[in-house]
């Protein structure tokens, strides 16, 4: 027991005030308790807490001890959840900071965010430097690994979620931030810091532009410090704002999916949307209504109510009924007079079903869904406001304006929108009742909300003179009330997080969503969808893609747990027996993403044509699993060899190959010291499932 409370003392410690846990007597013996004791013993009256901020131009370090302290057992959401507010109070300027800190009695995690309130009937002094995690990854021993892994966002790349390393010398600094406002634009908001002995990974709950700062200021320790980019204000008198939220866990082990995977059971423990009565969300596998119409119309611009309820029938009568029908962009007015220069992107703010090609509303189409067993998803895009839309002329006061000044209203086709200014409780109750309007009387079951703009000039543009990041506080906080009270009103709504394809992951938005479109790169390549899988289930078991083709190389290219098949029913170049083996195929493997994920053929750049990539789905509570790799067309060799994970010593496993039936027996370490798989065709793909005998 010595021996192992030694290994795992990994290591997290109060930047300021330079206390570790080693110092502490902290040791990680008991997953359960271990981070409820750290923070009893740091969030405590004259303790300096594991944040940092400055006040009217000073380091919190200086004052905060001396503020007013209290604290408050409130009641969390969840089951294993335990949640403390710790305040501190100004007792000169009535400024109070509150700390809402959760831990978790079946992980060893906390998380927590700040809350800043006035409580004076005058300005506050300014609030500047906020890092909401500002602490120590601390470790006794100076050599062996001291590493940052962290992934790319999505910008619509082949390379999109790539998982990166960066090992850290004496002297290194690293910071992380989002491009343009939304969340996972160019950067991933979460990531894994690595010691000698033991590691941490953390994740930032902010749809907006946070920042994230790793270095190595001593042999002994890396510093992680996390936080919103801009913010540097006074707040009005009764004001207040919070901040983003960091979750950090605690883990051991050789290899960063060691930590990884228990931060995926995490999160869909914790970090996962709930529907009626407190049940986990089930995110569907979709189908689409033939999507892209003949040029120039698009998405579904030229759709109509007879030709939607034609395909569902048509998906019936061929036993290709999917959990979701999945309607896009494009129902809305205007969308379809593409002669007049319209199409759905440049008329967003024209929300109201186009009653030409939809006479009843969209609920025919939703009623004839219902019939065959389906739910009804429908795409929203309700923040970014077109110039010449109705909502535009309706409350252009509700709109904030890229330049700062009052919303301009045109008439015509234009590529220029607004935004709805969520931050303005009217605007955001105003948005909120007409998505209610639009979902109730049409029928929808499930949302899905895109977002093609960045945000971030618009907020700033918008800030006020002393006021930096205000609006972007507003802003956000706003967006996470709005879907709040839609999923209030709609206790079984589903929610899909799009954003221009995977550009708003982050923590506070998986706890209320899904993304279900990972990436707007090439709809239906098959090896970036393969690099998108392998990357994104590194630290996400929930997100989706689209495949449009059913030969198995593309549509394995594209396994995930939630998948939008785009097949053409109506063509016949397609064959109706493969999109059936292909969709049992699916219904067997799609269950093991909620387990353990490893990448079998490396980290770093995946994209090249000429390579294997192969990728293990492992349920440690029965020891099944399955081996998905492909080999690219470029690539000349017939053989790889992979050494899988979570293999018991000592056993004996049967593996077989789906696409022929054949069967072998394997010792443990002959997979996990060297499986070797061959296919002998380029571009294919195996999938092969293994248990253990007996």
């Amino acid at each position: 027991m010595k021996k192992t409370m030694k290994l795992t003392a990994v290591l997290v410690a109060v930047l300021l005030g330079v206390q570790s846990f080693a110092q502490s007597g902290i040791r990680f013996s008991d997953r359960k308790t271990d981070c409820r004791q750290w923070v009893a013993e740091h969030f405590a009256k004259g303790k300096t807490p594991p944040f940092s901020f400055e006040y009217d131009g000073r380091p919190s370090s200086e004052f905060l001890r001396k503020w007013e302290f209290s604290s408050t057992v409130l009641t969390p959401e969840r089951e294993n959840e335990n949640l403390v507010a710790y305040s501190w109070t100004d007792p000169v300027s009535k400024l109070r900071l509150t700390c809402q800190v959760k831990t978790f009695d079946d992980f060893n995690a906390v998380e927590w965010l700040l809350y800043f309130k006035n409580l004076s009937t005058a300005d506050s002094p300014r609030i500047s430097s906020v890092k909401v995690f500002d602490i120590a990854a601390c470790s006794q021993e100076e050599k062996g690994d001291w590493e940052l892994f962290y992934s790319l966002g999505s910008s619509a790349e082949k390379k999109d979620f790539m998982a990166m390393t960066k090992e850290f010398a004496v002297g290194d600094t690293f910071s992380m931030s989002p491009y343009g406002g939304r969340s996972s634009s160019h950067a991933f908001p979460f990531f894994n810091v690595r010691t000698p002995k033991g590691g941490a990974v953390f994740a930032i709950g902010w749809t907006g532009t946070w920042l994230a700062e790793v270095s190595r200021p001593a042999s002994d320790r890396m510093c992680i410090s996390t936080g919103m980019k801009y913010l540097d204000s006074y707040l009005l008198p009764g004001e207040e704002i919070r901040t983003p939220s960091t979750a950090m866990l605690l883990w051991k082990g050789e290899d960063r999916m060691d930590g990884q995977n228990i931060f995926r059971r995490f999160l869909l423990a914790h970090h996962h949307p709930t529907v009626r009565d407190g049940e986990k969300a089930h995110f569907p596998l979709s189908s689409s209504f033939n999507y892209g119409d003949p040029a120039p119309c698009n998405e579904y611009t030229c759709l109509t109510s007879s030709y939607a309820v034609a395909l569902v029938e048509r998906y019936e009568q061929f036993n290709l009924v999917p959990e979701v029908f999945w309607l896009d962009a494009g129902w809305h007015e205007k969308a379809s007079c593409w002669q007049e220069g319209y199409n759905w992107y440049n008329t967003i703010g024209n929300w109201k079903v186009d009653r030409e090609r939809f006479p009843e509303g969209l609920g025919t189409i939703s009623d004839a869904v219902h019939s065959v067993g389906a739910k009804f998803m429908v795409w929203f895009e309700p923040e970014r406001v077109n110039r010449s839309s109705y909502w535009a002329h309706e409350h252009p006061e509700y709109l904030l304006n890229a330049t700062g000044e009052k919303a301009n209203i045109v008439e015509g086709p234009t590529e220029h929108s607004h935004i709805v200014d969520l931050g303005n409780p009217e605007a955001r109750e105003w948005m909120t009742e007409n998505v209610k309007r639009l979902i109730r009387e049409n029928k929808v079951d499930y949302y899905r909300q895109d977002y093609n703009l960045d945000p971030e000039g618009f907020w700033y543009a918008n800030d006020k003179p002393g006021r930096r990041g205000i609006c972007e506080i507003g802003y956000i906080t706003g967006l996470y009330r709005f879907w709040d009270d839609l999923r209030e009103e709609f206790p079984d709504l589903l929610i899909d997080n799009c954003a221009s394809g995977g550009r708003r992951i982050d923590l506070e938005t998986t706890s209320r969503s899904a993304p279900m479109w990972r990436t707007d790169y090439r709809y239906g390549e098959p090896v970036g969808a393969q690099c998108h899988t392998y990357g994104l289930c590194q630290w996400l078991p929930v997100h989706g893609t689209g495949v449009s083709r059913s030969d198995p190389f593309s549509f394995r290219s594209g396994l995930s747990w939630s998948l939008i098949t785009n097949w053409s029913v109506t063509s016949a170049e397609s064959n109706l027996i493969e999109m059936q083996r292909r969709l049992a195929e699916f219904n067997l493997v799609r269950p093991y993403f909620l387990e353990d994920f490893y990448p079998l053929t490396g980290y770093g750049d995946t994209t090249g044509d000429d390579i294997w990539l192969a990728y293990q789905l492992h349920r440690p509570s029965d020891g099944s699993g399955y081996v998905v790799a492909f080999r690219r067309e470029g690539c000349g060799n017939d053989r790889c060899t992979v050494k899988l994970r979570g293999i018991e010593p000592g056993c004996t496993y049967i593996l077989e190959d789906q696409d022929g039936g054949n069967r072998i027996e394997a010792p443990a370490a002959a997979l996990s010291g060297g499986y070797t798989m061959t296919l002998g065709a380029r571009r294919s793909s195996l999938l092969v499932k293994y248990w253990k005998k007996n």
